[in-house]
This record gives C-alpha cells, structure tokens and sequence, in this order.
C-alpha cells in the first residue's frame, strides 16, 4: 500500500515538473506548494454575495430590494439561478477558459461553485444538470464547449447526472454581447432544440459561462418547458452587469 502511494507520489511530481500546473486565474505557473492558485490571486475573485437578485442572483446594493432593476422590467422563463463571480473580477480568466484552450480551469471553477453554491443547488433537487449547447461551427473552431466542461466537472461533485447532448443549438446565433436586449431575444429565436424525450426530468439545472441579459438560458428553459420539464434553474460563473 505504502508503495503504491509513493508511486502515485512521485508520478504526480515527474507530471508537475513536465507540465506545471497554472494559476486559473492569472495563468501564471503555480509554485507547488501553493495548490491550485496562487496566493496573490486567491483575494482577487469577488463573489456574488447577499443580497443578490431572487431571480439572477445579480449583486444588490439594497438589501430592502428582492428583485435587480433588470428582472423588475421583464419576466424571465427559468426559475432562479446563482452566478458565482462578479464579471469584472475574473474576466481575463473567463477570456483565457473560453478561447484560449485552458479547458483544464474547469475543475478549479466546478470546485469553487460546489464550495461556495452547495446548499443552493442541494435545496434545488434538480433531476439533471444541462450545459447551455454551442453551435456546431463554433464547436469546431473551438475544439470544445466550455459550459459542458464545467458541467461535466460539476456533475462528478454533485452526483447529478448530466444530459450533454439533450439541447442542441441548431442555428448559428450572433454573439449576444454585441446587441440590445429585444436583439438577444430576437437573435435566439428557433435557435434551440431538443433532441430526446424530457418528460421524466421535473427539476433542472443549466450551466453557462456568463450571464447578461438571460436571454439565452430563457431561450433555453423555454424549449425545455415546451418539452414537460418543469422547473428550470441555472448555475453561471459570472454575471454581467446587465442593461
């Protein structure tokens, strides 16, 4: 047994003196001793905390509010969900994670949302976890989806099954950030659909990347609800500051 540890020992040092580890969040390489992050970085990420948007989890000023200026103006298809991080504070490791090829960022991301979010996804009860799909092309072009890597990883903490292939985007979109919220909601119109039969999943859980606006994971749960699901929340790694 005491051999087989040393092993394993001395196969993780040969693969760390190979392939250093980097920091997910400003992707310089990690001492050992430090972990996964570097100890400068690890004050840098800042949290969504309360009180946050009943409905987006959006950071709030006034505790006396239940909703964000944004969920206050439209009606939204899911349910609730939590963002993790503030956009601003981890967008350069968001940038790196989804075009940049460190798919590796998703286990240090999946770790930190089951740390900080587990009551809030216990309390959800959720049947399955749905990562928000990508197009083909983009697929293609990227080599991945990053909201799958995150929700593969996310998956093995929870124990929630995970239906990778059960939402496809079956139409090539504009990027979201580049338009007005009524151009959003146009832009993804039709641009889902689902491939399987949902009427056994009551309760779900979508992951993404970002939030913004929520016109995609609106998109989403919409053709999820069309389908029998019943409730629809979502996990996201940041949000934006919305419009």
């Amino acid at each position: 047994m005491r051999d087989n540890e040393h092993k394993r020992g001395v196969s993780r040092t040969l693969v760390n003196l190979l392939f250093p580890a980097r920091c997910p969040i400003c992707d310089d390489i990690v001492p050992a001793a430090e972990g996964d992050v570097c100890l400068g970085c690890r004050i840098k990420p800042q949290y969504i905390k309360e009180p946050r948007c009943a409905r987006c989890g959006k950071q709030l000023g006034d505790d006396t509010k239940l909703f964000c200026g944004d969920c206050v103006q439209r009606k939204h298809i899911f349910e609730y969900g939590y963002a993790l991080y503030d956009y601003q504070s981890m967008r350069k490791s968001i940038y790196r994670f989804k075009y940049g090829g460190r798919c590796e960022y998703a286990k240090f991301y999946a770790r930190d949302i089951w740390e900080k979010l587990r009551d809030e996804i216990c309390l959800m009860k959720a049947d399955a976890i749905i990562p928000v799909p990508i197009h083909t092309s983009r697929l293609r072009s990227r080599g991945y989806n990053q909201a799958q890597l995150v929700a593969a990883e996310l998956s093995k903490l929870t124990g929630i099954p995970i239906y990778e292939n059960l939402v496809r985007r079956v139409r090539k979109t504009l990027p979201q950030k580049e338009l007005t919220a009524q151009e959003r909601q146009n832009n993804l119109k039709k641009a889902f659909n689902i491939s399987a039969d949902v009427v056994k999943l009551n309760k779900t859980i979508l992951v993404d990347d970002i939030y913004t606006t929520g016109s995609t994971l609106d998109a989403v749960a919409l053709e999820l609800k069309r389908h029998g699901v019943g409730t629809v929340y979502f996990i996201t790694l940041c949000i934006g500051e919305g419009l």
